[in-house]
């Protein structure tokens, strides 16, 4: 079996996702990840499939083109390349970043560079942002990984210093404490 990557893109309506899985499954592929959301009311999915060896990527794709048609989606399709073991931080420990506050231009530039500066991958990202200076009604959350050479501290006290310049206030759990403490 291949690895691929899926992603679907268009306006949000009920069975898309069956229509996809449908497809996939009549062409002997496996589901093994989907992330799926709706944006306002745009759909957007991220399916990692195992198929065939005997399916090429373009048949898959053509496929897909057929079944899907009227739907008025943009299906990508690309092989999942394997990452290097050097690209790989061998131990990380996952946090949750939150930030609340007044909606502006380049806050999440502002914040994801400071992560990206430290060598810490952003692993998921939400954002709801309602406009106007109600600090709860615009929350962004970073889901992220921190390799174990990463000087946690300076991170942290970054992340804090760039939220008050931009009167934000941000949050900062260790992914295991969050999780205790949101669980349903």
């Amino acid at each position: 079996m291949q690895k691929v990557i899926i992603s679907v893109l268009g306006q949000d309506r009920p069975g898309i996702i069956a229509a996809i899985a449908n497809i996939l499954f009549e062409n002997d592929g496996n589901i093994e990840n989907v992330s799926q959301t709706s944006l306002q009311s745009e759909f957007a999915g991220i399916f990692i499939v195992a198929i065939p060896d005997i399916l090429a990527q373009d048949d898959l794709a053509q496929r897909m083109a057929v079944a899907l048609d009227g739907m008025d989606l943009q299906v990508h399709i690309k092989p999942v390349e394997a990452r290097h073991v050097a690209d790989t931080p061998s131990a990380v420990e996952s946090f949750i970043i939150t930030t609340r506050g007044p909606d502006q231009k380049g806050l999440v530039a502002r914040m994801t560079t400071i992560i990206a500066r430290h060598n810490v991958n952003v692993t998921n990202c939400q954002a709801v942002f309602k406009g106007g200076d109600d600090p709860n009604s615009n929350i962004m959350i970073y889901e992220v990984d921190i390799p174990a050479d990463t000087d946690q501290q300076m991170l942290f006290s970054e992340l804090r210093q760039k939220g008050a310049d931009l009167n934000l206030q941000v949050s900062i759990q260790h992914r295991d404490i969050f999780e205790a403490l949101n669980r349903i």
